[in-house]
């Protein structure tokens, strides 16, 4: 009898002890998608929940061309949008090109061996290192003029049909045109100043040009390969120009420096395609809020992480307004009157 007893005892307990394990693995407390050996998120996979939205930890890789206000701006509201989001779910990792095209290239190939959820293209030859180096990762590109000049796309619709979307800086060039005709209707001669290194912004000047031309103007092209020669095209610029026009163009807004240096003394105003450059050596602009393409752009791509949207699809997008600005103390130094309707830029102190 008390052998009866003992066996049933056991039979019991190893019956409790299956249940309790069947159990364990429906439990809510338990984690899937985590490491074995620390317990931490993977990312880009799901913490728990079915649904893979809630509770999923997202990388991004960020290839920003150079510092510079522009791009910076476009950065942080890239950034801002996705924290506002996504919370501490997402990750960045920020990679300054400091103005090279290899290290874009260098840069994104890094992201793309470490298979992060995302790729961030601030400017065109970032966009350009991404394109050529994924066709898988979804890429999203800001402080960048025109997709179908970047991507070498021939019939243009506005999307991209591939793995990649984005934002655009372009204020509209015709309305770039009509500040210069309505602060400048005197002068005859405009020096359209450029890097020939950045394929958008000989798009800008080639419509700038013929713009111009169209109200009156005549125009010449200055072209610079890179940093090093900019200070003597700036100077043939301003010994032959009424006044210069320069686009929104990366390395020109890495030295806007040496462009104030010349022009300023030699009393030619530079009407430009952006703020930061306006700030830096202009009088006047036309110009977007980098920091709301940012923002829009991260906008995207909580879309199609979270959401699933089709990146390949996705038109891309403009900055929702655009403002005439003015530096207040070039102005005041040509002696130029601001009319009504522009805002004056805020300085650094």
């Amino acid at each position: 009898m008390k052998l009866r007893k003992i066996v049933a005892g056991v039979m019991s307990a190893v019956m409790m002890l299956s249940l309790t394990a069947c159990g364990g693995n429906g439990e809510s407390g338990t984690t899937a998608g985590t490491t074995a050996d620390t317990g931490t998120t993977v990312a880009g996979t799901t913490a728990s929940g079915s649904n893979g939205t809630e509770d999923t930890a997202y990388r991004i890789g960020i290839c920003q061309l150079v510092q510079h206000v522009a791009l910076d701006e476009a950065t942080r509201g890239f950034e801002d949008a996705l924290k506002e989001k996504l919370g501490d779910r997402v990750t960045f990792d920020m990679q300054n090109a400091q103005g090279e095209s290899m290290n874009c290239a260098t840069i994104v190939n890094q992201f793309v061996s470490a298979k992060v959820d995302l790729i961030l293209a601030n400017a065109t030859a970032p966009l350009q290192s991404a394109s050529a180096a994924t066709a898988e990762i979804p890429i999203l590109g800001t402080s960048v003029t025109d997709y179908a000049t970047a991507l070498d796309i021939a019939d243009w619709n506005g999307t991209t049909g591939k793995n990649i979307s984005g934002t655009a800086d372009l204020a509209p060039l015709n309305e770039q045109a009509a500040v210069i005709q309505e602060l400048f209707p005197d002068k005859k001669t405009v020096g359209l100043l450029y890097c020939s290194g950045e394929p958008n912004s000989q798009y800008q000047v080639d419509i700038m040009k013929e713009n111009l031309e169209g109200m009156g103007y005549t125009c010449t092209y200055y072209s610079f390969v890179d940093s090093n020669d900019i200070a003597s095209v700036v100077t043939n610029a301003a010994s032959n120009s009424d006044l210069i026009y320069v686009p929104t163009d990366n390395t020109a807004a890495s030295n806007t420096e040496v462009i104030q240096n010349i022009c300023l003394p030699a009393k030619v105003p530079v009407v430009t395609g952006e703020e930061g450059i306006c700030k830096g050596c202009g009088v006047a602009t036309l110009s977007i809020s980098y920091y709301d393409i940012g923002y829009i752009s991260g906008e995207m791509a909580y879309e199609i992480l979270v959401n699933g949207a089709d990146i390949s699809t996705m038109e891309i997008r403009y900055a929702p307004n655009v403002v005439k600005k003015y530096n207040a103390a070039n102005c005041e130094a040509l002696g130029i009157i601001i009319p009504e309707g522009y805002e004056p830029i805020v300085m650094e102190e």
